[in-house]
C-alpha cells in the first residue's frame, strides 16, 4: 500500500460516511464526517470534531457535500464486459424454451461470441467495452474485474486483456484482469481436447503472464465445459507462477468445484447454485469468497438458489457482481444486481452493500486497499443524494451518485 503524505489535497466536509460492516449485519455510519485525501489515498476519515488541525489547515481544496451519503466506490468483481457482437437471438431462444446447454451444444452460447470477438481489433474491443464500463461508472463503480475467455486462441485472448487494461487507463479506474482460458472448447479443437489444454497451460499462461496482462486465472468447471481434473491442472500451473485463482463453480450442477478452488486457496468461487455443504465448509476454511451472480440466475430463469443460509452459517464472505456478459447476464448495473441479490437470493441490503464493497475487494485480492473508507485506503468514493444506504439496493433505475472519485481523482 502506498504511503500517503500527512496532509490532504482535498477535504470532503459535511458528509455522512458509510462503511460496510463485514458481518453484513448493518452499516458503520459517521454523521457530520470529514474525509481527507492526499494524492490517491485517504489520510483521514471520521468525525469532524476529531479532524487533526494539521490536515484541516493544509487542505488544498474543500468540497462541502450538504450531508450526503459517501460510500466506498462500488466494486464489480465478476464481469466479461470485453467482447464483440451480441446474443439477443439466444435471448429469444431461451424464452421459447431452449436451455443454456441446448444452445451451447448447437454451436451457440460462448462459441458464438468467440467468432465475433476473434474478428475484432483491440481498438474495437476497447471501444465497445468502454460503453459498458461507462454504464457501470454511472452506477457508482470505481473498480471492475474483466475476464477474457471469448477469444480462445492466444492472439485473441491477448487482445481482450489489452482492451481491458486500456479501459482502465481511459477511465482512470482500477481494472483487474483475469485469464479465463478454460471457458469453452473452440471448434478447431473439438477432436483435440488434450492439445487445447496443453496450449492454454504451456503457452498462453506463461506468455500472457510475462506480458503483464494477468492478475488471476479462472475456469468454467461444469459438465458442459471443463472437468475438475482439467481445472486442477490449470490451477496447478497458475500456482507455480504465483497467479491467483478463481472459479465459475457449481452453476449448473454440483461438481465439487467450490471445494476445488478452496483447495488452492482461491480468491473466489462464483455462481454456486449447486454447491453442497462440503463445498461451503471448504470455502470457509480457505477464506474463499462466494461471488453471487443474480443476473445470470434471473436471465436463465433458474430455480436452484445458492446456499445462502449455509454461507451465512459458516461465515463465508458473500460478494455480489453483475456477471456482465452477452449471453446469460447482459446486465450493466451493479445496483440492479444488488436489488436482485436481495429480492431473489434474500440477502439483506446491508449484506448486498458489503457484497459490492469490502467483500468484492477481498474477491479481487484488494481487501487492504479498496472497499472501505479508512486511512491508508485508496480514495475511491461515491457521493449519493440518498437518505439511507439501504436505498442502494431498494431503488431500480434511479440516478447514480452525484460524484465519483477513483484514486483521489474526481471522475464526475
Amino acid at each position: 500500500m502506498p504511503t500517503a503524505p500527512d496532509h490532504g489535497d482535498l477535504l470532503l466536509t459535511e458528509c455522512r460516511l458509510v462503511n460496510p460492516d463485514p458481518s453484513g449485519h448493518g452499516y458503520q455510519i459517521v454523521d457530520d464526517a470529514v474525509i481527507a485525501i492526499a494524492g490517491s489515498s485517504i489520510v483521514y476519515a471520521g468525525p469532524r470534531q476529531a479532524l487533526p488541525s494539521a490536515i484541516a489547515g493544509r487542505a488544498g481544496k474543500r468540497l462541502a457535500l450538504d450531508h450526503r451519503l459517501v460510500t466506498p466506490g462500488l466494486i464489480d468483481c465478476h464481469t466479461h464486459l470485453v467482447f464483440a457482437g451480441d446474443r439477443a437471438a439466444e435471448f429469444e431462444q431461451r424464452l421459447s424454451g431452449a436451455s443454456y446447454a441446448e444452445i451451447a451444444r448447437a454451436g451457440g452460447g460462448i462459441l458464438a461470441t468467440v467468432t465475433a470477438t476473434r474478428a475484432a481489433s483491440v481498438s474495437a474491443l476497447t471501444e465497445s467495452g468502454l460503453q459498458r464500463a461507462r454504464s457501470l461508472l454511472g452506477d457508482g463503480v470505481s473498480t471492475i474485474e474483466i475476464k477474457s475467455g471469448y477469444g480462445l486462441d492466444l492472439d485473441s485472448e491477448r487482445r481482450m486483456l489489452q482492451a481491458a487494461r486500456g479501459i482502465g487507463q481511459e477511465l482512470g479506474i482500477h481494472v483487474s484482469t483475469t485469464l479465463l482460458g478454460l471457458h469453452a472448447l473452440p471448434a478447431e479443437y473439438r477432436e483435440r481436447r488434450a492439445d487445447y489444454l496443453d496450449a492454454v497451460i504451456n503457452v498462453w499462461l506463461p506468455t500472457l503472464h510475462a506480458e503483464g496482462l494477468i492478475d488471476a486465472v479462472d475456469a468454467f468447471c461444469e459438465h458442459i465445459a471443463f472437468t475438475v481434473e482439467e481445472t486442477r491442472r490449470w490451477f496447478t500451473a497458475a500456482a507455480r507462477l504465483g497467479i491467483a485463482v478463481k472459479l465459475h463453480a457449481d452453476q449448473l450442477s454440483n461438481g465439487a468445484a467450490a471445494a476445488l478452488v478452496a483447495e488452492f486457496g482461491g480468491r473466489s468461487a462464483d455462481h454456486l447454485e449447486y454447491t453442497d455443504a462440503a463445498g461451503v465448509a471448504a470455502m470457509a476454511a480457505a477464506g474463499t469468497v462466494a461471488v453471487l451472480l443474480p443476473g445470470a440466475f434471473y436471465c436463465l430463469r433458474q430455480s436452484q438458489l445458492p446456499p445462502i443460509a449455509a454461507l451465512r452459517r459458516h461465515g463465508v464472505a458473500m460478494a455480489v457482481a453483475t456477471d456482465l456478459n452477452p449471453g446469460t447476464s447482459p446486465l450493466c448495473s451493479l445496483r440492479l444486481a444488488m436489488n436482485q441479490a436481495c429480492t431473489l437470493f434474500r440477502l439483506t441490503p446491508a449484506e448486498a452493500f458489503a457484497g459490492v464493497t469490502c467483500h468484492a475487494a477481498q474477491a479481487l485480492g484488494l481487501g487492504k486497499r479498496k472497499g472501505r473508507i479508512e486511512r491508508g485506503y485508496d480514495a475511491d468514493l461515491a457521493v449519493w443524494n440518498l437518505h439511507h444506504p439501504a436505498e442502494l439496493s431498494y431503488w431500480m433505475g434511479a440516478p447514480g451518485p452525484q460524484h465519483l472519485f477513483a484514486s483521489g481523482q474526481q471522475r464526475y
